[in-house]
């Protein structure tokens, strides 16, 4: 009788940039380049816009901001990266993101080209204006 070989674990199990992770630091450090940069530069972008009261998280295994509740999200993936506003503010700057691939909460971007800053920040005040309405019904 024939035994089954133990599996080897694929050499980027451990490389998933969602494996485990408590910090944007610990995200990002796993995820290659020039998705990285990118990223980073998304984030400064976001950490510009948002109150200096918000924190940065890991939400459903990807980089967050939160103020409250989660304000945006932000990730890589292995063809492009992706930010994550809701589907509300992505319809309010439809124009602005025609160059994008959009879905109902997704703006998708190459690994190598991150949104202008001043759009991310245009998304981020949009989405902190909507919480604050939220708040006040």
């Amino acid at each position: 009788m024939k035994t089954a070989k133990p599996r080897k674990p694929s050499p980027t199990a451990s490389r998933k940039p969602s494996a485990g992770l408590k910090t944007i630091d610990a995200y990002l450090a796993r995820v290659p380049e020039p998705a990285r940069t990118t990223l980073q530069k998304v984030r400064a972008a976001i950490r510009c816009a948002v109150p200096s009261a918000a924190s940065e998280t890991i939400s459903y295994k990807i980089p967050a901001f939160r103020l409250g509740e989660i304000v945006i999200w932000f990730a890589a993936f292995a063809s492009h990266c992706s930010i994550f506003p809701t589907a509300r503010v992505i319809e309010m700057f439809k124009d602005d993101l025609k160059s994008y691939t959009l879905s109902k909460g997704t703006i998708q971007f190459p690994t190598d080209k991150p949104p202008p800053a001043a759009l991310i920040k245009k998304l981020v005040k949009a989405r902190l204006a909507e919480i604050a309405g939220k708040k006040r019904r």
